[in-house]
């Protein structure tokens, strides 16, 4: 299985101290953006979990990175990859919808240039769909006591066209006054076309994201399987009849 460069997490650095040592342009920006998460930018010699390292020096940035590690602190180096524990990524902002674009540190201008197409793409009605479904847990709840259930009930309230679409402009109140079930139980089987994620097709991508389980033969790649939900069960094998949405998938 391939290894994820880096694994995505979203901190919150309210009020916690975070280290920023350096001047210029490179420091100027990332400051801005401690500024934007409510973090407390302190010196080199202060308590804190994380450190940026905006030098332009390669030795007095490199022998800074190291005093830090040394510490214990995750580090990001600016335009130095190699040595970055994590990285800074970019993104496109509808509270509390935060959508994060990076690339490992290798190109600032490809995530800034993706962020920029996001932005054009994502309604500014995001954060409000975001705030209406969480108002609406309680009603979700007892309109479907199971969690699967639900959760293909939202799914399916949040496909394109559905009532939740979020890059449409369904009104997230109606729905939760009266949320649709979703489908039964059943099994949909995918027969694959060749070893590559990208060739599946927009409802099988869909179909994958959506599934409880999904069973598959022995020689899947797993760069399909990884299409599927993260707790979404895997079983290699024969399907069996079970409650939500099972997928079958088949190596072309």
């Amino acid at each position: 299985m391939p290894f994820l460069h880096s694994l995505p997490l979203f901190v919150r650095l309210h009020g916690r101290p975070v280290i920023l040592l350096g001047e210029g342009d490179a420091a100027d920006a990332k400051r801005r953006l401690l500024a934007r998460a409510g973090a407390a930018i302190v010196g080199e010699d202060a308590p804190a979990a994380l450190a940026i390292v905006a030098i332009d020096d390669e030795a007095e940035a490199l022998a800074a990175v190291a005093r830090f590690k040394a510490r214990g602190l995750l580090v990001n180096a600016v335009d130095r990859p190699d040595h970055c524990d994590f990285t800074l990524p970019a993104i496109v902002d509808r509270d509390p919808v935060i959508v994060a674009i990076g690339t490992g540190g290798v190109s600032a201008g490809l995530a800034a240039a993706l962020r920029q197409r996001l932005e054009a793409l994502l309604p500014s009605t995001l954060g409000a769909l975001a705030h209406a479904l969480q108002a609406g847990r309680g009603t979700l709840r007892a309109r479907f006591p199971d969690a699967g259930e639900r959760r293909r009930a939202i799914a399916a309230a949040l496909a394109p066209g559905g009532s939740l679409d979020p890059l449409g402009d369904g009104d997230p109140a109606a729905w939760l006054a009266d949320p649709a079930a979703p489908a039964g139980d059943r099994t949909e089987t995918i027969v694959l076309r060749s070893a590559d994620p990208d060739d599946l097709t927009l409802r099988e991508a869909r179909l994958l994201a959506s599934a409880d389980r999904v069973f598959h033969d022995a020689d899947v790649p797993p760069a399909i399987l990884d299409r599927a939900r993260a707790d979404a069960a895997r079983i290699v094998g024969s399907p069996r009849i079970m409650p939500g949405l099972s997928i079958v998938l088949r190596a072309s």
